[in-house]
């Protein structure tokens, strides 16, 4: 969930990020795997957008990851293939503070074959980079502050002052799911309002229904149950299948099935709800 959510942040604040990555204001857009001329390594984690002239391709890492050196260099040269006129900015952000050493790795040596790439480690970006810019107020809390909870109740009052109020809970939503990494659940629903969290697809009750404590202990069933549970909460929602899709990482047919199922159990009489 943290990847999509990522990748939903990058693909409709493009221009926040490239301010921050590239130093200007560049409306991208989404550049397809599938363009690429093989199949992609890990598309779960990887995002690549473009503009006329530059592809900046990013990935985004919770945990250290030894193969991360190989696949920007391998990237790189599928992007190469395709693309050999554009410039390509490859970034590979870590969200996690870790002493690992992987964390600070930005080559990728074989023999007389040398690639070199960027890293961000998140916890060392000052904080003030993240407040500059709605799309990426959802990290401030992993960057360099000394309390990630004051942080988070600035980043509410800025989110609490955005207009649009689609936008508004989508950046809610975000924060309150990207903040959990940092942060207790009971101090992000205390800090940031629930009732604007939902109305946002991507939020649908993430928090309240303890899919970031099903991550942080990674129970597989758990958390396949609290991913069916927001995909038929959105469906109930009339959100499209598509956008469920992107959100949850559920295919068309587990979506279908799921649509099938709430309409049965709306047909049939409601059973009374067990006390917990």
């Amino acid at each position: 969930m943290i990847d999509n959510i990522c990748k939903f942040l990058a693909e409709n604040f493009s221009a926040d990020f490239a301010s921050w990555l590239l130093g200007e204001s560049i409306t991208l857009t989404k550049l397809e795997t599938s363009e690429l001329s093989v199949e992609p390594i890990r598309a779960d984690s990887v995002i690549f957008l473009e503009s006329a002239g530059i592809i900046l391709h990013l990935e985004f890492q919770t945990e250290p990851n030894k193969n991360i050196p190989f696949r920007m260099a391998d990237y790189r040269l599928r992007l190469y293939r395709k693309f050999p006129e554009k410039e390509v900015h490859q970034v590979v952000i870590y969200l996690s503070p870790s002493r690992s050493p992987l964390v600070n790795e930005t080559t990728f040596s074989l023999k007389e074959l040398k690639h070199n790439f960027n890293v961000i480690r998140l916890w060392e970006q000052p904080t003030a980079i993240f407040q500059q810019y709605q799309g990426l107020l959802p990290f401030a809390t992993l960057t360099k502050t000394n309390n990630p909870e004051e942080t988070l109740r600035q980043v509410a009052r800025q989110i609490d002052n955005i207009a649009d109020r689609q936008l508004q809970s989508n950046v809610a939503a975000s924060t309150a799911i990207i903040s959990a990494i940092a942060l207790d659940k009971e101090i992000i629903q205390r800090l940031l309002r629930s009732e604007i969290m939902k109305e946002s697809p991507i939020y649908q009750d993430i928090l309240l229904e303890g899919l970031a404590e099903g991550l942080a202990k990674g129970k597989a069933e758990g958390l396949a149950e609290a991913v069916n549970q927001i995909a038929s909460s959105m469906l109930l929602s009339n959100i499209s299948p598509d956008l469920i899709a992107q959100f949850t990482g559920l295919s068309p047919k587990q979506i279908q099935k799921l649509k099938k199922l709430s309409a049965k159990q709306s047909q049939s009489p409601k059973s009374p709800k067990s006390k917990r």
